[in-house]
């Protein structure tokens, strides 16, 4: 088991990394992206939309080679790939060429955060992987909060071209070598017996365990698809604008204090899942996730510019955002097994990018048109679809298990 934990722990900081340089650096970043391009900020998140939907249609492509290749391969070669675009992207002299490395980070994306850190843990431990995928997302919760003030450091003293720069040496020293040692290592099952996990066998379960049978695999994954893409609206509009989002209300500074109780309260919901939650199910956590993102977009909008109302906001969007990260590794696991996992994960973060790849673009559109309120209610509307899909994905399993 200790060896599992290493592993864990090593993984946990290469999504940091990943995470942190890859996606939460950019809303900081855009603005001075802008002007160094000529183009207006709206703009900019718009080539950020199309550089989500290009990862998202590479991504079921992504999940075939995670289960032929194995996860920990393609992480190495994505973490290669990630400091490749990121330095692109630094040396892009004009537009196209900043949008077409934009585009690349994006892709590689898919190869080196969830998307493949999932299937990776699947498929080293298969018996205890749903635990694991808790464990991982316990640490990789404080990517934001290391990472949007690590980005704002660093662009005080450098210009954003320089911080892709940093960050394309740390995905090369610090995500390369763990991704190596990763597909390097030895899995469970080929670990003496005397102390070590249980390994499953990766087959089918029966349905009283969870698992949705053949007949109704094809609408229990689009209903769950569903709620995955509406989730992604809400998520995707939200973190790449959370500091502007704050600013437009009135918190001035203070904003940059209150989005750093996201990361804590991704965390805090992850540990107390971890120590309380051991008999909620994932279709229970997924309910709950999705409630809790469009319920803290309500109470922002009717409670700015209260720094108090703001607060309480980013500790309930942490909370869900940070259980729906579970939700997306735990959830098709239960309903469908681990026997093409990799295949499978890609087309949910497929699902995710491209819906998603809309949201940053749309939101600033929305929050020009109807000011900043009006864009979180409707955001807000929208992320209530997919309470509506989940419950209904109960409801098909519920149906299932009452079945002689």
């Amino acid at each position: 088991m200790r060896g599992t934990w290493a592993e864990i722990a090593a993984l946990g900081v290469s999504q940091i990394v990943g995470y942190g340089t890859l996606y939460y650096s950019f809303g900081i970043l855009a603005p001075a992206m802008a002007r160094d391009i000529g183009w207006p900020t709206e703009w900019v998140f718009g080539a950020l939309s199309a550089a989500l939907l290009a990862g998202g249609l590479v991504a079921p492509w992504t999940g075939r080679w995670l289960d032929r290749f194995g996860a920990g391969r393609v992480m190495a070669a994505g973490s290669v790939a990630a400091a490749v675009a990121l330095v692109a992207a630094a040396l892009a002299p004009a537009a196209p060429s900043f949008v077409l490395a934009l585009v690349a980070i994006e892709v590689t994306s898919t190869f080196v955060q969830y998307g493949a850190a999932f299937p990776l843990l699947v498929q080293r431990h298969p018996g205890t992987a749903q635990r694991s995928i808790l464990y991982l997302t316990l640490i990789a919760g404080f990517a934001s909060t290391l990472f949007w003030p690590l980005t704002t450091w660093l662009h005080e003293t450098m210009s954003w071209r320089d911080v892709y720069f940093v960050f394309a040496a740390m995905n090369l020293s610090v995500c390369l070598p763990i991704h190596l040692w990763l597909d390097r290592r030895p899995k469970a099952s080929a670990l003496p017996a005397t102390g070590a996990e249980p390994v499953a066998r990766v087959a089918p379960v029966a349905p009283a365990r969870g698992l949705v049978p053949p007949s109704l695999r094809s609408r229990a994954f689009l209903l769950m698809g569903v709620a995955f893409a509406f989730q992604s609206l809400v998520v995707s509009s939200v973190l790449v604008h959370m500091l502007p989002i704050l600013s437009a209300l009135g918190l001035g500074l203070a904003g940059v204090m209150v989005s750093a109780v996201f990361g804590p309260a991704q965390v805090a919901g992850r540990f107390t899942l971890m120590v309380f939650g051991r008999d909620l199910s994932p279709l229970a956590l997924a309910v709950i996730s999705a409630g809790l993102l469009p319920a803290s977009l309500v109470l922002l909008a009717a409670t700015a510019p209260s720094i108090a109302g703001a607060t309480v906001f980013a500790a309930l969007f942490g909370l869900g955002n940070g259980l729906y990260s579970i939700v997306g590794g735990t959830l098709p696991l239960a309903l469908f097994g681990p026997e093409g996992y990799g295949a499978l994960q890609g087309r949910i973060t497929s699902i995710r990018l491209i819906v998603g790849s809309a949201a940053p673009f749309a939101f600033a559109l929305a929050t020009d048109w109807m000011g900043v309120g009006g864009g979180l209610l409707v955001t807000a509307l929208l992320g209530c679809g997919a309470v509506v899909a989940f419950a209904a994905v109960g409801l098909l399993v519920s149906t299932t298990e009452r079945r002689p």
